[in-house]
């Protein structure tokens, strides 16, 4: 198949294009650089002996990403990563995040409805979810209200794709992701922003690298057995699998419905201190933390429900957390080496 991904330098849609090359597919990357590197797309080539065709423009541009999909017009799918991400400054900038993720999916939905291309895989967030009532939490718990901007702008999101869906010959898989972490076993590509981290794992290996002075814990106060907030922690390879199992329910129209969400996690929930000892115990090394007063937006505790994921898409989460925390560890310091 011929596949566009969106964001596709960044950290999870570079780990999804190794996958779909590694499995013969040919892809097309588009993706602005605002929070990822173009020498990612030397290293996916590194790994899989193919380099995919790399365009650099922003999605919110109307006329640009109507001009490519022309060029483009015989897509089999379309896999949709390119977004803001960070919770906290969601907050503080709301609209820079209602007008990047919104405008950059309608264009997508433009073009896929002018050149009937069929399928599509939405980057979505268990955020959609809110605090939710029971745990684990499955796809059927309703959609709360959003704790942030961010998690706004994913279920607006899937709600336009669902409207759009409605009255197109296309489909859709939203995947409710969990937290992604860990780096792909070569330690060529893994998690790298731009600037301070916003995500826990990649300012753990930056402490303990010596990058960063201290980590923060934000709140340990919470409603959880040692007050840190609990998340469900995906490895990226995991997760990027779970991309091409949707792409392929799609094309062999297994769907069973014109858009599914799935959720994509583990089913464990673990703490923060709980993260930061398995990173202690798989790596030996030691890490400077404080408690810090609680973040804006953050959700207390979530993790997943996966049966339909696993049953439906054939899906499975492989990595547990001492891996996830080996692989970042070895990412960070393949980094320290160049």
């Amino acid at each position: 198949m011929k596949i566009l991904v969106t964001g596709g330098t960044g950290y999870i849609g570079s780990h999804t294009v190794v996958e779909l090359q590694n499995r013969g597919h040919e892809v097309i990357i588009i993706d602005n650089l605002s929070n990822s590197y173009s020498t990612v797309v030397d290293q996916i080539e590194k790994i899989t002996g193919k380099r995919p065709v790399f365009e650099v423009f922003d999605l919110t541009d109307k006329a640009k990403t109507a001009a490519f999909f022309q060029q483009n017009s015989d897509l089999d799918g379309i896999i949709h990563f390119a977004a803001y991400k960070a919770v906290g400054e969601s907050v503080e900038k709301p609209l820079k995040y209602y007008r990047n993720n919104l405008e950059s999916l309608l264009n997508i939905l433009d073009g896929m409805q002018e050149y009937k291309i069929p399928s599509l895989v939405f980057s979505s967030s268990c955020t959609v979810y809110g605090e939710p009532d029971e745990l684990p939490v499955s796809e059927a718990a309703p959609i709360k209200p959003a704790t942030s901007p961010y998690g706004n702008t994913k279920q607006i999101s899937e709600e336009i794709i669902r409207d759009t869906a409605a009255n197109s010959s296309f489909n859709a898989i939203l995947l409710r992701y969990f937290n992604p972490i860990g780096a792909h076993e070569s330690a060529l590509i893994g998690e790298l922003p731009i600037g301070v981290p916003n995500n826990l794992i990649p300012y753990i290996t930056q402490t303990a690298a010596g990058i960063r002075e201290q980590l923060s814990v934000f709140g340990d106060d919470y409603d959880t057995p040692d007050g840190t907030a609990i998340r469900d922690y995906i490895h990226v390879t995991d997760l990027a699998k779970a991309h091409i199992a949707a792409l392929e329910r799609m094309a062999h129209k297994k769907s069973k419905e014109k858009v599914e969400a799935f959720n994509v996690g583990t089913g464990n929930g673990y703490s923060v201190l709980e993260v930061i000892r398995a990173f202690e115990k798989s790596t030996g090394e030691k890490l400077n933390y404080k408690i810090a007063p609680r973040r804006a937006g953050d959700v207390e505790k979530v993790w997943s429900e996966t049966t339909l994921a696993n049953n439906e898409l054939g899906w499975k989460a492989e990595k547990n957390i001492e891996e996830m925390m080996a692989s970042a560890w070895k990412w960070q310091l393949a980094l320290e080496k160049k």
